[in-house]
């Protein structure tokens, strides 16, 4: 096929905004009752309502909510563990009340948990089964009268599977109660809890509660070290991640309290418990257990044999999202790979035949379409400016029809995750694809603080959220410039909650060399951060930046919103009205404050949107603004096919 030289930015390309949302699904956890596999997808063209879907062996597949009712939690607000099944009952939580309801096949969901008291009422998530058929599961109670985040009380409570009850309270007492799992025998709790001012990926404890007596045991934890996903063995005996050894790895404990090394890798199998119910491993009987683990910015499967040595398995996956034990010889899993987006398979064992039980979308796409992700790794500074390494995943553009004008290099998109304890995905995502298919090119930077490196690397942010983040975003669109990759003169940095802080932080100094900048859903103001955020998050940045208000000026001197004098790039910024995490006076203020110094600035708020877009829509408009906002800056066309509405870029000069 002939090359077409067209400027960069501006090739045409069949990964438009429509394409990124049509038939677009989220998909989410995935569960096995008898010979059927369950899974939950998030519908962007549904308004974001979150379905569950059951494949029976015949391959046959239904939606089970009614209409109007969608499976998601607002507990820590982020969710996670917002459904589970048993005997062919599908129990869930329904994002409009937030009470946990029970749907038998062919039935009509039935209430399980009180009428809310208030308009934030309980929620619920995290469940799981006792022997007796009971539920245990995470609540988190807030407030009649909404007096804010420090009320609000999180509990383990255990509720009947039949119908209305009252639930019984198990745990309470820690800030944080997650994962709760009833042993075998009925008479034991295992739990995670955590206190302020840590996080899940700092310090937690794994306890066992003896149900009968209320007396526990520590099993795991404390400081310095984050346990997760514990799990009962039919023996009596429990295994959970823990990085006590540096990296997320498997251990287990026995009632006779010795606590043994399982799998030692050095690589990530767990990841950090933003949302709840995380599934990472699972014991295959005489195959042994089959794990994910991130290792070097990829994913991928690995198997723990019997005689526990360790092998990686020969699949093509670079991302996986959640295991399941289907059987005795097959695990499901939820997967995406850097040539196709997330779907699910069935892996056979000792075979690894693979059945895709979902498949992902057909983009249409040919090969040469495609930006597989580079991992790159680069020279920065920590906090105190002394010398280490960063790590990246860098998206050249690609095109099968057209290709730079010239000698001319491509504009670069430095892309931030969230968390910040998140990491880059080197799976195939159209809304990266966006970019790369009309000639712009992405990094997408594991910044230290991310995770998939081990502790000491995500623990790099201690102390230093808008420190090391920034060099480590600026250290990677200079090593590519000075590498003749892209355009030293059309950088521009994007990223939203976290990475719109990072965006904004990078923005906001006299040395950036960002020509334009995407806030979606950033922090501006440390202070206002530390007094309005939910629970969960309440005491993060003490972590972060350093106890409030004790330093309070340390968190003015990181704060955006005290250097726009600093600011000289464009920048747009996009929120949600709704956004419980990030509330959007920390837009409007930047917005307000670039307008007050005429500093070119786009702002779109969208109503009924909470922290992240999930409205097909939205997630266009996002799109397409930002493309109008980055062309109006950089100078290039858009194509005209596509019929992108301009988007107002105030104060630029010869806007288009």
């Amino acid at each position: 096929m002939t090359i077409t030289d067209m400027p960069f930015g501006s090739w045409p390309t069949s990964i438009t905004s429509a394409s990124v949302v049509s038939a677009a699904v989220r998909l989410g956890a995935v569960r096995v009752d008898g010979g059927d596999v369950y899974w939950s997808e998030g519908r962007p063209d549904a308004g974001g309502r979150t379905q569950i879907v059951r494949r029976d062996p015949a391959g046959a597949c239904t939606d089970l909510l009614p209409e109007g009712m969608d499976a998601r939690t607002a507990v820590h607000e982020y969710g996670g563990g917002a459904w589970w099944v048993r005997a062919g009952v599908v129990y869930f939580v329904n994002w409009a009340d937030q009470r946990l309801y029970r749907i038998e096949r062919g039935g009509v969901a039935v209430a399980l948990t009180p009428e809310p008291a208030s308009a934030r009422g309980d929620r619920y998530g995290d469940g799981a089964f006792g022997p007796d058929g009971s539920i245990v599961a995470v609540r988190e109670h807030h407030p009649v009268d909404g007096r804010g985040a420090i009320d609000v009380r999180n509990e383990i409570v255990r509720l009947s599977a039949d119908g209305l009850s009252r639930p019984e309270v198990l745990v309470s007492g820690p800030d944080f109660v997650v994962a709760p799992r009833i042993s075998p025998d009925g008479a034991a709790l295992a739990v995670v809890t955590w206190d302020h001012p840590s996080m899940p990926w700092d310090d937690t404890v794994l306890r066992v509660r003896d149900l009968a007596t209320g007396t526990e045991i520590v099993v795991a934890g404390g400081p310095g070290e984050s346990v997760q996903e514990p799990r009962w063995q039919d023996d009596g005996s429990l295994l959970f991640l823990s990085d006590r050894n540096g990296w997320w790895n498997l251990y287990r404990w026995t009632s006779g309290g010795d606590v043994e090394t399982v799998i030692e890798v050095e690589a990530e199998i767990g990841e950090p418990a933003w949302q709840l119910g995380s599934s990472r491993y699972v014991v295959l009987g005489e195959h042994g257990i089959v794990f994910a683990r991130w290792r070097d910015g990829y994913d991928g499967l690995a198997l723990r044999r019997p005689d526990g040595s360790v092998i990686d398995l020969a699949l093509p996956f670079s991302a996986i999202g959640s295991i399941a034990r289907a059987d005795e010889n097959a695990v499901i899993v939820v997967a995406g790979a850097p040539t196709a987006e997330v779907g699910i398979y069935r892996l056979v064992f000792p075979t690894l035949e693979v059945e895709t039980l979902r498949a992902p979308r057909d983009l249409g796409l040919e090969s040469a379409d495609v930006s597989v992700p580079e991992p790159i790794s680069f020279p920065s500074t920590d906090r105190r400016g002394a010398p280490r390494t960063a790590h990246a995943l860098f998206y050249p553009p690609a095109s099968s029809r057209y290709g730079g004008a010239g000698a001319e290099l491509p504009p670069l998109l430095v892309v931030i995750h969230g968390g910040p304890t998140g990491h880059a995905v080197p799976v195939l995502a159209p809304s990266t694809q966006y970019w790369t298919s009309r000639g712009i090119a992405v990094v997408d930077v594991n910044y230290g603080g991310s995770t998939g490196y081990g502790r000491a690397y995500r623990e790099l942010l201690q102390d230093a959220w808008g420190v090391v983040d920034v060099a480590d975003c600026i250290a990677a669109a200079r090593w590519l410039a000075d590498n003749g990759r892209v355009d030293a003169n059309r950088l521009a940095i994007r990223g939203g909650s976290a990475g719109g802080y990072t965006t904004l932080a990078a923005l906001a100094r006299a040395d950036t060399p960002f020509a334009a900048g995407a806030d979606h859903y950033g922090v501006a103001d440390l202070e206002a951060l530390a007094a309005e955020t939910h629970k969960f998050e309440s005491r993060y940045l003490d972590g972060l930046i350093g106890a409030y208000p004790a330093e309070r000026d340390l968190y003015r001197e990181r704060s955006p919103i005290h250097h726009v004098e600093q600011f000289r790039s464009p920048l747009i910024v996009l929120q949600g009205s709704e956004d419980a995490v990030v509330p959007p006076n920390q837009s409007q203020m930047i917005v307000d404050a670039l307008r007050e110094r005429q500093i070119p600035v786009a702002y779109l708020l969208f109503e009924g949107e909470q922290h992240g877009f999930r409205r097909a829509e939205n997630i266009r408009t996002a799109l397409d603004s930002e493309l109008s906002f980055y062309g109006q800056v950089f100078g290039f066309e858009l194509p005209a096919e596509e019929g992108i509405e301009p988007v107002v870029v105030e104060n630029l000069p010869n806007a288009r």
